[in-house]
């Protein structure tokens, strides 16, 4: 059955802005809180430990997101892991892994896709699986419109 369903996310916006630009929006906190998380902090190098907390715009439900970075390769591609078990340190199988990839498509073009795997590799049901896709489809359609909308650029 799980063959059926599919647990791909993967999004990509053409930006109007350089690659520097549209890196500094997705690496620095108080540009990241522009368009993604409420609240954010990060260490942006291999290793480094953030948060990103969403208050859905001071709402009433608050959910706290710890977050490992992977890899940081500016302005090329930032890669973090998170949705893991609390108290445990993320590694393959027990979370998943968010890479944004930049490539350049001209001095004030970025291509910028997201993409998150290794929902096939958690312990979790398949309906749970399912759910965690859909919703992370949705959730990265509606923040690369709203970085698209910042800094000027179409989903593609």
């Amino acid at each position: 059955m799980s063959g059926m369903v599919d647990l791909a996310i993967d999004r990509e916006i053409v930006i109007d802005a350089p690659a520097d630009v549209v890196w500094r929006t997705i690496t620095e906190p108080e540009q990241i809180e522009q368009w993604f998380a409420d609240h954010v902090e990060l260490d942006v190098r291999p290793g480094g430990a953030g948060t990103f907390v969403f208050d859905n715009r001071g709402g009433d439900r608050v959910v706290t997101v710890p977050v490992v970075v992977e890899a940081a390769d500016p302005p090329h591609r930032l890669a973090f892991r998170w949705s893991h078990p609390e108290g445990r340190s993320p590694v393959a199988g027990n979370s998943m892994l968010v890479e944004f990839l930049l490539t350049v498509e001209g001095a004030e073009r970025t291509r910028l896709r997201v993409v998150e795997t290794g929902i096939e590799e958690v312990q979790w049901p398949d309906d749970e699986k399912a759910r965690y896709a859909e919703d992370h489809r949705r959730g990265w359609s509606v923040h690369m419109g709203r970085l698209a909308d910042r800094l000027g650029g179409a989903r593609a």
